[in-house]
Parts: structure tokens; sequence; C-alpha cells
């Protein structure tokens, strides 16, 4: 039962590089980030894989999504007002017309962004940010609001 240096038990970690006392070495937390990231101790972007994931997903989204509004509004092309505020109550116009808004400014306020962050560097950058998002929404909520005007409206 002696503590001989050899033997090895289920608490012993003996996997990976060894060091030049013959134990292994500890991975540093440091050991993947560039040389800015080590000099700055922060790293890469905090949700940037998460935007990137959310944008492709949205634009696959707006795929069908908007061949269904292009094909809709060339077959509605020469009808008038009232048959396009009935062809727009229709429930399956609705839904869709809505997710086409919420898709369609969710993939415009990512998009922005990431050109707003890699090429806008001033002191302009965080307004810049603010201001696009809340073009963004407002647009969103205008389009939003108007749809479901004319869908529940008299």
């Amino acid at each position: 039962m002696g503590g001989g240096r050899d033997k090895r038990n289920a608490d012993s970690s003996h996997v990976g590089p060894r060091n030049q006392f013959g134990g292994t070495r500890q991975m540093s937390r440091t050991g993947m980030r560039s040389p800015l990231g080590k000099a700055l101790g922060l790293g890469s972007a905090r949700n940037g894989t998460e935007d990137w994931l959310l944008e492709r997903i949205s634009a696959v989204a707006l795929v069908p999504l908007t061949l269904w509004f292009t094909v809709s509004i060339v077959m509605h092309g020469g009808d008038d007002y009232a048959t396009m505020v009935t062809w727009l109550k229709m429930p399956v116009t609705t839904i869709l017309m809505t997710l086409l808004l919420i898709a369609l400014f969710h993939h415009t306020a990512l998009g922005l962004q990431v050109v707003i962050e890699d090429y806008v560097h001033s002191r302009i950058k965080l307004p810049a940010l603010v201001g696009m998002r809340l073009g963004c929404l407002a647009m969103a909520v205008t389009g939003l609001v108007t749809m479901l005007k004319v869908a529940f409206g008299d």
C-alpha cells in the first residue's frame, strides 16, 4: 500500500503530455486563444456562434416564405384592393405573412449588425448598432401591426 510513483489509481490523471519531471501537464485555459486574446484576457466574441447560427436559420426560413410571397403577389398582381384584403384575411396568409415579417427583420438586423461590427471602427459604432436595432424593430412592429389590423379589422 505504499505511495509509489508508478502506481495509478482512478483519481490520478496520467493522460496527456508529460512535463520535465514525469508528471502530466495541465492544459491552460489560454492555450487556444490568440496572442491578442491572451494579452487582453478576453478571447473571442461571446455570442458570435449563436448569432451566426441564428442568421443561417433565419435565412433558411426566408427561402420558402419569400418564394410563397413572390408567387402570391404575382398571382394577385391584377387584383383590386378588396380582393387583396380578402386574401390577407385568410388565416394561412396571415400566419405566413407574420412569419415572413418576423424572419425578414430579424435576419436584416443580424446582417446589419455584422456589417457595423466589422466595418465601423469609431465612437459611432454603439449608436449605429442601437439605431439599426431600433429601426429594424420599428419596421417589424409597423409591418406586424398593419398586417394584424388588416387581418382582424372590419
